[in-house]
């Protein structure tokens, strides 16, 4: 070990042997691609930027590890290059970046330290974080200054490698669905908790990217009438120490190591590359059935943490210009809670997140991406800046600008909520959306204006500069917080078996248990606690704007009250298969899949275009129109009122927009009454030029949702709405 004053490079303690030479090569594309070379001879060019640093060394593994060091020579505009002759896909590789030790600068070169290429397509091996892959000396007794001590023993044996990948696949054969926005329906899974525990799925290939593309997974996800999954993170990521220490795992996977590269431990095929195939074949897969994949993204921060994580790839390639560093040098500013952040602004971070947004479109075949904490990689400087690099790069970029882009609109910064704020190319998660549906529904709402907004595409937070209700991505759970099931029978978070004290998730949760703080074997409480399941999918699902589903919430998927469960790689976060023989939970199925197939048939639930509220014609009827409980339009003062029921009605006369052929679109209209009272309600239905017949389509109170009640209204009748219930009608034209 050395001190941070000691500024000599490692000692090469490498095994000496022969190896092939190495050819000037080429210094694009970043990363290590297979190609031809002088003469007709097959090789791998390796180019990687280091800027600032010394010297680079490719460092080559035999399938035994031992190691042999190639010495990059040439450098254009910061890229370190060369071509080597005779390697071919399969081989295993890293590089080892000299330079100056100087944290106080921010400098933490280390070639102690194997570093994983930033570009490398697939990993083998796992991070399980040993003192030896530390750039600093990670136990050293003054921990206030641990940071600041070079570590000089090799991390090589103790670190994954990147692996070369042939580029073999043209996706002649795939076709896409290419779903438009109006008509998506997102379903959020985990590739492992998704299929770990299916019975249809054969147990070998069980937790797996093979798995997934199943027909048995994928027949639930057609059957229930999704457009598009949304996977947690499949990017390579490590496991962060302190749940290594605690016998725990990552789960989730929001701590990412390696942006061109399928996580491995989703493979059943093999981790020395076998893993970029068995992913694309998923994919295809999927879009055989209709189905898009957008994946979960995390380009804000890295598996390498702050000044006491480890030094993996980035830190030890060019600390300073790739993660954003505070005043003292030596610290790393954090806008995401993860310990860094990656420096966007930097043209060389730039280019590594849109050189990985082409790869999984273009070559990986996915459709779309969500941008975990998107707020963090649209901070210029300091401040959130919708014309900051990052966004200008993705709206100008032919490839980027025509797959889904979904923000997840905030950070951990000053000023990082930005919801609604997103340019028009972008569609956001809208947690407004979430909150007051939450609050709706326990009875916590002063008065209804906020849900009125959040259920008709919420024009106040969207409708500008050109964007859609599409823009408002729906949702009442997502992975994080509580599961549908656990949102109506926990009013506390238990997040014990995450190990630290239950003070990890939000205290955040607005949900009501219903009467009893967990599982109950009160049949009343049960009852109510799978209507009030229904009625928070069957709003999510009639709302304007593109809803999305939590694998499992459509069958009572319960976390024990975990709102926080992304380090539970065991029951808790895998998807239980039996629920559906439980008849309530069969009943929640069959009602999501009807309501599904409802949106589906119907444009007026999916609509292009913000609502006018304006009168469509001679007879008055709007678009939109809200309704008392009296059956009479709701005023002004309506809006302030304390009141826990809404109604909604839905003109399909005048939808703008035509169809393929030019046609005007025309749908059904529909009357849809919330009431979240404790008690039965009488509620008068609107008589002409409203409706003169009503059918009623769904009923959230009754406990058979296999069919539809068909039970017909006349316009102007008054009908019973059951307490803490929601119902459908139709108009009869």
């Amino acid at each position: 070990m050395t001190s941070a004053a000691e500024q000599e490079a490692v000692p090469d303690h490498a095994p000496e042997r022969a190896g092939p030479p190495v050819w000037p090569g080429a210094p694009t594309p970043l990363g290590a691609r297979c190609r031809v070379g002088p003469d007709g001879v097959t090789g791998t060019n390796f180019a990687l930027w280091a800027g600032g640093a010394e010297a680079v060394e490719l460092c080559l593994f035999d399938p035994d590890g031992t190691e042999l060091r190639l010495p990059l020579t040439e450098l254009t505009h910061e890229i370190w290059h060369g071509f080597v002759p005779g390697i071919e896909a399969g081989q295993r590789y890293g590089y080892r970046v000299h330079g100056r030790w100087d944290p106080w600068t921010g400098a933490r070169w280390n070639p102690a330290k194997l570093l994983l290429d930033p570009y490398a397509r697939a990993v083998d091996g796992d991070f399980t974080l040993p003192p030896e892959v530390y750039g600093h000396v990670r136990d050293w007794p003054q921990q206030h200054v641990a940071d600041t001590v070079r570590d000089e023993r090799d991390s090589a044996p103790y670190v994954p490698k990147g692996v070369v990948v042939q580029d073999d696949d043209d996706w002649s054969d795939d076709r896409r669905p290419k779903t438009p926005w109006q008509d998506s329906v997102i379903y959020e899974l985990h590739v492992k908790g998704f299929t770990r525990l299916h019975p249809g799925i054969p147990e070998h290939l069980r937790g797996t990217y093979a798995g997934l593309a199943h027909p048995a997974a994928v027949e639930h996800l057609v059957r229930l009438g999704v457009t598009a999954v949304e996977l947690l993170p499949v990017h390579q990521f490590a496991h962060e120490d302190h749940l290594l220490r605690r016998g725990l795992r990552n789960h989730w996977g929001y701590n990412s190591i390696g942006y061109f590269a399928p996580h491995a431990g989703y493979s059943s095929s093999g981790t020395t590359g076998q893993q970029v195939g068995e992913f694309k074949r998923m994919v295809r897969a999927l879009h055989a059935a209709g189905i898009e994949v957008i994946l979960d993204v995390v380009y804000n921060h890295t598996a390498e943490a702050g000044e006491l994580g480890p030094t993996l790839s980035l830190k030890g390639i060019d600390n300073r210009g790739y993660y954003r560093l505070q005043s003292d040098a030596r610290r790393y500013a954090d806008y995401t809670g993860c310990g860094n952040t990656l420096h966007v602004v930097q043209p060389q971070v730039l280019r590594l997140i849109t050189d990985s947004l082409r790869y999984w479109v273009t070559e990986m075949g996915v459709d779309g991406f969500r941008f975990d904490l998107a707020a963090a990689l649209a901070r210029s400087m300091h401040d959130v800046d919708m014309l900051s690099p990052f966004l200008a790069v993705i709206a100008q970029d032919p490839v980027l600008r025509r797959v889904k882009l979904i923000a997840e609109p905030w950070d951990v910064g000053n000023g990082g909520y930005q919801v609604g704020a997103f340019p028009p190319l972008w569609t956001e998660w809208n947690d407004r959306y979430r909150d007051a549906v939450r609050d709706f529904w326990r009875g916590a709402l002063p008065d209804v204006r906020d849900l009125g907004y959040r259920l008709s595409g919420s024009s106040d937070l969207y409708a500008w500069g050109g964007r859609r209700p599409y823009a408002s991505v729906n949702f009442v759970t997502a992975h994080d917080g509580f599961t549908l099931r656990d949102l109506v029978t926990y009013e506390r978070k238990h997040n014990e078996a995450n190990g630290e004290g239950n003070r990890d998730g939000t205290h955040d949760n607005r949900s009501w248990n219903c009467g009893a703080e967990g599982e109950t074997d009160d049949p009343g409480i049960n009852a109510l606690r799978l209507r009030q399941q229904r009625n928070l999918l069957t709003t999510l699902l009639l709302s304007t704007g593109v809803p999305m589903l939590v694998a499992g919430d459509e069958m009572g998927r319960t976390q024990d009250g975990n709102n926080n469960a992304y380090c539970q790689d065991n029951a808790i976060g895998w998807l239980d298969w039996t629920l559906p023989d439980d008849p309530g939970r069969a009943q929640l199925l069959a009602l999501t899949r009807r309501l599904l197939a409802l949106r589906h048939d119907h444009p007026v639930l999916r609509r292009r275009a913000f609502f006018s509220g304006r009168p469509q014609g001679a007879d008055g009827l709007r678009d939109l129109a809200w309704f008392t409980a009296e059956g009479a339009e709701m005023t002004e003062p309506d809006w302030y009122a304390p009141t826990a029921t809404l109604g909604l009605y839905l003109s399909g006369r005048d939808i703008p927009g035509r169809d393929e052929r030019g046609e005007q679109i025309t749908d059904d209209s529909f009357l849809a009454v919330l009431h979240a009272g404790p008690r039965p309600l009488d509620f008068r239905l609107p008589g002409p030029p409203w409706a003169e017949t009503y059918e009623l389509v769904v009923d959230t109170g009754r406990e058979d949702q296999s069919t539809p009640p068909g039970t017909e209204h006349a316009g102007g009748a008054t009908i019973t709405v059951g307490a803490r219930s929601m119902v459908l009608l139709r108009v009869r034209a």
